[in-house]
């Protein structure tokens, strides 16, 4: 079994999520993905951030470790909160085209509805955790197999 370490970042406009769409999963997930190299966990989730929606963001503190796995990887995943600084909304750049992204949108906890969405966490807890300070990094969870594959 191989491991990955990964970063994403939860960015909010107007009590929206920024969120991206993969289209052969049909699922809906905050953006991240993958650290390379030496890459920082916050240098990943702002890299992953701006190749999965043509958007600029400040991440801030970390909010939440999520493991889960598929048949032969092993994930670990590290949930930051985020500031919008810039950009244009897009799902044209090259990383989003060859990952399947299908659109990249700002969703209200009420457009959740109907939808999958992760973390899972931001269709419950999330809303209560936003708003505790200091923020203290939860662990969501054991182990646990991947659901959208």
């Amino acid at each position: 079994m191989t491991h990955r370490i990964s970063a994403g970042v939860l960015v909010e406009l107007d009590d929206r999520i920024l969120l991206v769409r993969y289209g052969q999963h049909d699922f809906w997930v905050a953006p991240g993905g993958g650290a390379r190299g030496t890459e920082s966990l916050r240098e990943t989730a702002r890299r992953e951030a701006r190749e999965e929606t043509g958007l600029d963001i400040e991440v801030r503190e970390l909010m939440y470790i999520e493991e889960f796995h598929s048949p032969d990887v092993r994930y670990c995943k590290f949930w930051f909160a985020g500031w919008l600084l810039g950009g244009t909304l897009s799902v044209g750049g090259p990383e989003a085209r060859a990952e399947g992204i299908a659109e990249a949108a700002w969703i209200s906890r009420t457009e959740f509805a109907g939808k999958r969405v992760f973390p899972s966490v931001l269709a419950d807890r999330y809303w209560t955790d936003r708003m505790q300070k200091p923020r203290v990094p939860v662990h969501l969870a054991e182990v646990r197999a991947v659901e959208f594959w």
